[in-house]
């Protein structure tokens, strides 16, 4: 008796070899025993007759031979593969697409239709791919399949949600028995499945929306919360995994505003965003926009009511700029550079598919507005109508159709293997020779696989080129493209050869920025402008400290902006300030947090006076009263404003720091001015207020004393501030309306001036203040009397306590209240002291802090041995030793100090120039260290920049070199300690007990 394999329908094709001859072998065992275990006689008949027919087995061994997928689906179905052998892929494939189509799917329920879609899924993937490869169809007809089997899927699962919705009363459907007509859910089409070029293993780009005016919603929840739900069940019968696979992956990030968008939004709310925020690249991506499912009628109205914004009648030049600048990022080389085969990404890669649609769109958002004939879906129409316009040359679009369809081939069989979505080619020799055998080429021969891909990519890649030959260069190498809502794994590469961690994260926020959720991003012109600046943006946050850091930094800027047109027009002319802000964010981090709370302190960088030297106490403190007259209404201004102007300053001074226009340690006098002012400026409103409430003290005052840094002059970006509140008065009682006794009365104008000077505010914080080197620390009242204060050093204050006033400076009194604080402890510094006890207790405290307070290691110059705190209690000893005798000697600077004690004759000169010159050394590590990476400066992991950074603010040659001059200075210090302190105190005897 005949078999029915005789009704041979493959012709006499070249088929692909098998890349594993053994897999065939397998294959065919394996789709016997299938046939042998179902109960089917015919079916094992037919299946051996086939196996034995060697007419077929070209196709055994192409299947077989190369596709584990493909193989997977013959021994699930055999009973569908003897289907396709005995009736050819044609007539398959309508028997699928019939079945989706049956309307007895509508009520099946969800599990039936999750099931009955994954078997014909698979049945269909058989049948394409054996239309394919045995040349049935043209790599046209293929996607066309591909596209048509997705998009009846689609209907069919929307169909049986949208009639369960009706069943269950949550929708009022007009026609159950049709559910998608006049439903108002409208599932969009994008990309490849809208134009009928799907891939073989492809997502399917979707947008889904749904029309309040139509929707016949009946349920309890809102419109928007249901079809949210409905939508979620659509991705779940749509993409789950279970026994017999899935269907489609589904992507849904080219809707509006993908990250802070619900999976479905009203057509309302689309039609305002594209129309207020749109962006070219969604245009773009519209071009291809069609409706394939739910409410199709719907889903027209809204494209034509989208129709200007995709096809914009004219284009003004800025934003033909920004198509062409999207178009740019993608690193056009021209040829010349040698394209790898092995692992090349035929979609993304260089020469790629993706150029090809690129070119193509380019031109169709330029003219199409004007000439309707351009407005096609499919890449190779749209060429050919680029062609008929006089746009485009013939050979130049019969090249790229040519290469198209080559690419896509390649891209199918690269998918078919594993039914994965890749489009890398493999990079190991032993699988890119399995699937040369695939695409039926050999690798090396002349026209073999190597040679027609470098082909086709190099030809690509130089028509794509031409585009932008009359447009100039964004600057920076790789590729940058942020449209979209996946990542270009062309630009991870780039941006993390640019020193970027977490590319990832980074092309994220980026892509942010186009979605338009900034103000500053949110005009077309402003993303626009964006756009054209990414390349330079990027290559300067690279060349910071910590390129991730400074896009967040940025990100955070912009976040603060209330628009961005003119600072981008500005970064656009000005190339310079962009670095300048890439610097802040990357390499100053105190800096950059400020500049993120409060982005004007920008405008002050464009002021012509910038980087002139901040003035001296006395113009500053006329600064801040013009504002306060002209701007403060209430003390809540008045603690803004004075904020505000010590911000803006302390911000300049950083800026000079990072800059290299001053030293820290030169910058030190500057930040004490800023913050002498601030503490001057705002004791009179805080006194004034707390007398409206309390009066005064008759005769009574109160003073501020600084100590530590700020008592020498000696501030950094990120000091805190030691303060002494001094008052005195009469025993009397206030006489205010709610009167107070002198010690209530000054602690609580203390506490008021504290918080003033500490409390946030919409300005942020002024100062962190330290109060605890007052008489009896914590423990003791915030404010002091004069009398008290006097008492407690002549009598009961430790010897740190004096050591630390030796760098106390009056920053708030009267005159004659000024005299008398500096009169008081000019006598406490310079009362005869015991030598011996002096030195067994600076010995004894140092030692105790060395316990206690572990050094952070090399750099931690505060800290070291020979470091800063050494170099401290040197001249601290030294000034309460000889104080008596030298009260010259006396001063609340080091350096100054020690040079006094120098000149005193105390210090010897050898001594006293390499403490000073260690001085200056620490005080400008410690400047730049906390300007950029703070205290925590781990030499093992930081960067070369970091290395420069430090290097160039000590200025020194290199880092190298720096850390020499560290280590021979800390070295020296440490000996003169030993010789002055340690030493000595350790040759005393014990002190009796």
């Amino acid at each position: 008796m005949e078999t029915s394999t005789q009704k041979y329908w493959l012709g006499n094709e070249v088929l692909p070899r098998a890349g594993d001859p053994q897999a065939v072998e397998n294959g065919l065992r394996r789709w016997v025993d299938a046939a042998a275990r179902g109960n089917d006689e015919e079916l094992v008949r037919f299946v051996q007759s086939a196996v034995e027919d060697a007419r077929w087995g070209g196709l055994f061994g192409a299947v077989f031979g190369n596709s584990p997928f493909l193989s997977q689906c013959v021994i699930v179905d055999p009973g569908h593969f003897r289907m396709l052998l005995e009736h050819g892929p044609d007539e398959a494939f309508r028997a699928i697409l019939a079945t989706v189509a049956d309307k007895a799917l509508i009520t099946v329920g969800i599990d039936a239709i999750m099931q009955a879609l994954r078997q014909l899924r698979r049945r269909a993937a058989l049948t394409v791919a054996v239309a394919d490869v045995t040349g049935t169809w043209t790599d046209e007809e293929v996607t066309e399949a591909l596209s048509r089997f997705a998009i009846s899927a689609l209907r069919a699962a929307v169909a049986v949600l949208l009639r369960e919705g009706h069943d269950a009363g949550n929708l009022s459907l007009p026609h159950p028995d049709e559910p998608e007509l006049n439903c108002g859910f409208i599932v969009l089409g994008m990309g490849k499945l809208s134009a009928g070029e799907l891939n073989y293993s492809s997502d399917i780009d979707l947008i889904l929306l749904f029309d309040d005016e139509v929707a016949p919603y009946t349920g309890a929840q809102s419109a928007q919360e249901y079809f949210v739900r409905l939508a979620r069940q659509l991705c779940r019968v749509l993409e789950d995994r279970t026994g017999d696979g899935y269907v489609f992956r589904t992507d849904l990030r080219l809707r509006p505003d993908p990250g802070s968008t619900p999976p479905v939004i009203s057509v309302m709310a689309a039609e305002t965003y594209y129309e207020s925020i749109g962006q070219n690249w969604e245009r773009a991506a519209m071009i291809k926009a069609r409706p394939v499912a739910g409410d199709i009628a719907a889903g027209e109205r809204f494209l034509e009511i989208l129709r200007p914004f995709i096809w914009r009648r004219s284009l003004d030049f800025a934003a033909i700029e920004d198509i062409h600048s999207i178009k740019r990022q993608i690193n056009a080389h021209r040829g010349g550079n040698r394209i790898a085969v092995a692992g090349h990404n035929v979609k993304l890669g260089r020469g790629g598919i993706r150029e090809i649609e690129f070119f193509a769109q380019t031109q169709q958002l330029i003219w199409g507005g004007r000439d309707a004939t351009l407005r096609q879906r499919r890449t190779s129409d749209a060429l050919r109508a680029l062609v008929a316009a006089g746009h485009v040359e013939a050979a130049t679009a019969d090249a790229l159709i040519e290469d198209y369809w080559f690419l896509r081939r390649v891209e199918h069989r690269l998918q078919m293997i594993d039914d994965q979505q890749t489009h890398e080619l493999p990079t190991d020799e032993t699988k890119l020779n399995a699937f040369a055998a695939f695409m039926g080429m050999e690798r090396d021969s002349p026209n073999g696989l190597d040679e027609r891909i470098r082909g086709t990519l190099h030809r690509v890649e130089d028509i794509y080129g031409r585009l932008f030959e009359e447009s100039p260069e964004l600057g920076g190498t790789g590729t940058l493209v942020f449209t979209g809502g996946e990542d270009h794994p062309d630009t991870l590469k780039t941006l993390q050869s640019w020193g970027f961690r977490d590319p990832a994260a980074a092309s994220g926020v980026i892509r942010n920025w186009h979605h338009g959720r900034f103000p500053a991003t949110r005009s077309t012109r402003a993303r626009e402008l964006l756009t054209e600046l990414m390349p330079g943006l990027l290559g300067a946050f690279s060349k910071t400290l910590n390129p991730d850091a400074a896009l967040l930094g940025f990100n955070d800027f912009l976040a603060g902006l209330p628009a961005g047109v003119q600072l981008f027009s500005l970064f656009h002319s000005n190339p310079a300030l962009l670095e300048l802000l890439a610097e802040i964010m990357g390499s100053a981090p105190r800096l950059a947090e400020t500049l993120k709370r409060h982005p004007i302190l920008f405008d002050a960088v464009l002021e012509s006076d910038f980087f002139d030297a901040v003035p001296g106490a006395d113009q500053l403190a006329k600064e801040v009263s013009r504002a306060l007259q002209y701007k403060a209404r209430d003390f809540q201004d008045v603690l803004d404003i004075v904020r505000r102007q010590a911000n803006d300053r302390m911000f300049q001074v950083g800026v000079h720091i990072l800059r290299g226009r001053t030293t820290p340690e030169n910058s030190g006098i500057a930040l004490s001015y800023i913050a002498d002012t601030a503490l001057r400026t705002l004791y009179a409103p805080v006194e004034q207020e707390f007398a409206e409430a309390h009066g005064r003290i008759p005769g009574g005052e109160m003073g501020v004393i600084a100590l530590g840094k700020l008592g020498g002059q000696e501030l950094t970006i990120s000091s805190d501030l030691d303060l002494l509140f001094i008052y005195r008065g009469d025993e009397e009682e206030s006489d205010g309306k709610r009167p107070l006794a002198p010690i209530p009365y000054f602690t609580r104008l203390g506490q008021r001036y504290l918080s003033a000077l500490t409390a946030p505010t919409a300005e942020g914080i002024l100062y962190e203040v330290d109060m605890r080197l007052r008489p009896s620390g914590n423990s003791g009242p915030l404010s002091s009397s004069y009398e008290s204060f006097l008492k407690y050093h002549r009598e009961s204050a430790w010897t740190w306590e004096h050591m630390a006033l030796t760098r106390a400076r009056i920053v708030l009194a009267s005159d004659h209240f000024r005299d008398d604080l500096e009169y008081v402890i000019r006598s406490i510094l310079t009362a005869p002291r015991e030598s011996d006890t002096l030195l067994r207790d600076v010995a004894s405290m140092r030692a105790r802090i060395e316990r206690d307070r572990k050094s952070g290691g090399d750099w931690d110059v505060k800290n070291r041995r020979g470091g800063l705190v050494d170099i401290e209690f040197i001249a601290q000893y030294l000034q309460l030793r000889y104080g008596a005798a030298h009260p010259e000697i006396l001063s609340p600077n080091t350096t100054d100090a020690l040079l006094r004690l120098k000149h005193a004759g105390i210090l010897d000169p050898g001594m006293s120039e390499s403490l000073v010159k260690a001085m200056h050394l620490w005080r400008n590590v410690q400047g730049v260290l906390r300007l950029s990476v703070g205290d925590d400066f781990d030499e093992a992991s930081a960067s070369s920049d970091t290395r420069a950074m430090l290097a160039r603010g000590c200025k020194m040659e290199d880092y190298e070199t720096l850390k020499q001059t560290v280590s021979e200075n800390a070295a020296r210090c440490y000996e003169i300690f030993c010789k002055l302190i340690e030493g000595p105190a350790a040759k005393m005897e014990p002190r009796e007990t």
